[in-house]
């Protein structure tokens, strides 16, 4: 029968919990490494209480573990729902036009087409310290379900019955394009940031994370979008068919797929900087006037053909090489704030300076996890996955006390579950296997393509027996 303290962990193994260990403040050496050692990856004396649960993945999140996150089943259940009644707009106006469906069938899968390759894209960018993927759900969803309806009601209320009607038919659409659409569709977008900084304010360590987020909801504003300007350029009376759709597909699916990522990124970046400082609220609008400029700037432009599209790529071109210096210079400040804070932890045992090293490059971690997987199958690399992630987020948890973002108290209750996780990963990945796992494809007796144990030797000859001892002399006579 199992102790109470053992509990399963993301790897499905039995992950063993330990005694709380000493806190250790910001800028100290941990105390008690005896005691650390002792305590983790070891069974637990009869006289200590377990903890009550042990999750990785809710230790890595900072959540409470076992608590359903009604939050996010809700929050994407909405969303999608949005979603759907949005292209149910874009199949209805192909139907309106006299095409049946064909259109739209036309169109979707032309939107889907460049998604999986972008989203796949932002999460490789995130691997140093990757959001959890919730989260990066909820932001998808958000931009092409919430974000995108309500966007398209607004901007087709505002030109219909506000700009056109006192502008004209051309100058109000254009008026609507450049400066009505940047707002609307900004802050719609920009809203999914905002109430991270204020409800999980500690998912934000950096500008990388206010760009991930960012890009995540402007890819599924994209999408959506996308979708109907497809139809559009299928159905349109004068012009519209297959040529303007291959026009409109090479300029919004090809040349420019991160557009609305460029743009969401400067509120992200403003996110970023509110959630990692105490006064720096003020970062949020003025990212958010970021994007609305960057927007506007884009569909103000663009109206001027081919001239005005090359100097507005030449600019969103600048602010993505921008990005992608400042995604460059986060993760070397991450490397510094590993290599900074964590060799205070080695008197645990917990890290040592290979550790260290092998912490502060992607290429280290991967070798590190084939390493696992090799001597211990996915159990353990899976554990090791857990400890590199424990690590770097308590890394980032002494930086965020450094800049005073976090309580004391907070800062013990988050230390004591990271550096818990740390010892009890870091026993999984080592613990030895006498012999590998069965492969998949053996018989059940598991016979079949596994290494088989070798035979005990046997044991060296016994040693010659001692030479008998001389007989005493006798004693001389007389």
């Amino acid at each position: 029968m199992k102790p109470p303290c053992e509990r399963k962990g993301t790897t499905g193994k039995a992950y063993t919990t330990s005694r709380r260990l000493d806190p250790v403040g910001p800028g100290q050496a941990p105390r008690g490494a005896a005691t650390c050692r002792a305590a983790i990856g070891s069974r637990l004396p009869a006289m200590t209480a377990p903890t009550p649960a042990f999750d990785p993945r809710a230790v890595i999140e900072g959540r409470t573990p076992g608590r359903t996150r009604v939050w996010a089943i809700v929050g994407i259940a909405a969303a999608v729902a949005c979603g759907i009644m949005a292209l149910g707009i874009d199949m209805a106006q192909s139907v309106s036009a006299g095409d049946s469906v064909v259109p739209f069938f036309v169109a979707l899968p032309l939107a889907l087409l460049p998604v999986p390759l972008l989203v796949a894209a932002v999460l490789f960018v995130d691997r140093l310290e990757p959001e959890p993927r919730a989260n990066l759900a909820f932001a998808f969803v958000w931009g092409a379900g919430i974000a995108a309806l309500f966007a398209a009601l607004i901007n087709t209320a505002g030109l219909e019955y506000v700009t056109q009607p006192a502008l004209g038919a051309g100058t109000g659409e254009y008026v609507s394009a450049t400066l009505g659409a940047p707002v609307v569709e900004e802050t719609l977008k920009g809203l999914v940031l905002a109430g991270l900084v204020w409800r999980r304010r500690q998912e934000i360590d950096g500008p990388t994370d206010g760009i991930i987020y960012a890009a995540m909801v402007g890819l599924g504003f994209a999408m959506i979008e996308n979708v109907g300007y497809y139809v559009n350029a299928l159905v349109a009376p004068v012009e519209g068919g297959a040529r303007l759709l291959g026009y409109t597909f090479v300029l919004r699916g090809v040349l420019s797929p991160l557009l609305h990522p460029i743009f969401t990124s400067m509120t992200g970046l403003g996110a970023a900087y509110a959630a990692s400082r105490r006064r720096g609220w003020w970062a949020l609008p003025v990212g958010w006037l970021g994007a609305m400029l960057l927007h506007a700037l884009w569909n103000g432009l663009s109206v001027y053909g081919l001239p005005g599209l090359g100097v507005a790529y030449t600019i969103m071109f600048c602010v993505l090489a921008a990005i992608v210096a400042v995604l460059v210079a986060d993760r070397r400040r991450v490397v510094r704030l590993i290599t900074g804070w964590l060799p205070a932890y080695q008197p645990t045992g917990l890290v040592t300076a290979e550790d260290i090293g092998m912490l502060s490059t992607l290429r280290g971690r991967r070798m590190a996890r084939n390493w696992a997987r090799g001597t211990g199958g996915l159990p353990a690399a899976a554990a090791m996955g857990d400890y590199q992630l424990a690590a770097t987020e308590l890394a980032l948890l002494h930086d965020k006390a450094a800049r005073g973002v976090i309580t004391p108290d907070r800062f013990g209750r988050r230390q004591h579950d990271l550096v818990g996780l740390l010892g009890v990963a870091r026993a999984e990945f080592l613990r030895r296997r006498p012999r590998p796992p069965v492969a998949p494809w053996a018989p059940a007796s598991g016979i079949a393509h596994t290494d088989v144990l070798p035979a005990p030797l046997p044991p060296a000859a016994p040693p010659p027996p001692p030479a008998p001892a001389p007989a005493p002399l006798p004693p001389p006579a007389g």
